[in-house]
């Protein structure tokens, strides 16, 4: 008499690899025409619009170059909808613990790189470097050392602005709770 063997799903481990009793899985083609690599990237098909377009890597690259989010509008249209979109976008601003590209090691914002660019110092530039930087220039263009120079007083400002962007970040990098 023939002995009766197991299934190949019977127990743990499996002996057949996970999936193997699926059906064929669906894949999305490109939306190009005559493309016939999966679409597996989305990309609007207008500015706000909940519509997507489906390409390969290849074509949403291309799609991606040419997209120009303001086609249509004139300059102070569009000038003024980014201001508008700008304003409105508080629940989505720049993540305070991410310091996204730009030069730099990428932990310093925006606003960081052009205080120091206004001081004159480069992106890696300790503290110290900083504040004697700010008291070089705040000395050579504070208002009692040119008195009546407009040029002079807006350099002061400008000076004044910059330090304190850049003792507010490093006050925030280097706080400790208590």
């Amino acid at each position: 008499m023939a002995r009766a063997t197991r299934s190949s799903d019977w127990g743990f481990p499996r002996w057949r690899a996970y999936g193997a009793e699926r059906e064929a899985v669906k894949v999305r083609l490109c939306d190009r025409h005559g493309c016939e690599a999966p679409g597996d990237r989305p990309a609007p098909k207008s500015p706000n619009s909940p519509e997507r377009w489906y390409f390969c890597e290849t074509h949403a690259g291309e799609y991606n170059r040419n997209w120009n989010y303001f086609e249509g509008l004139t300059a102070e249209e569009a000038a003024q909808r980014e201001a508008d979109e700008r304003r409105d976008a508080g629940d989505f601003s720049e993540s305070k613990h991410n310091g996204w590209a730009g030069p730099g090691d990428g932990s310093r914002s925006r606003d960081e790189m052009r205080a120091l660019e206004l001081l004159d110092l480069e992106v890696d530039s300790d503290f110290e470097a900083v504040r004697m930087a700010w008291r070089r220039l705040a000395k050579s263009n504070h208002p009692d050392v040119k008195p009546g120079d407009a040029d002079a007083a807006k350099r002061f400002q400008a000076i004044q602005a910059a330090y304190d962007v850049l003792k507010t970040a490093e006050e925030r990098r280097t706080w400790k709770p208590d």
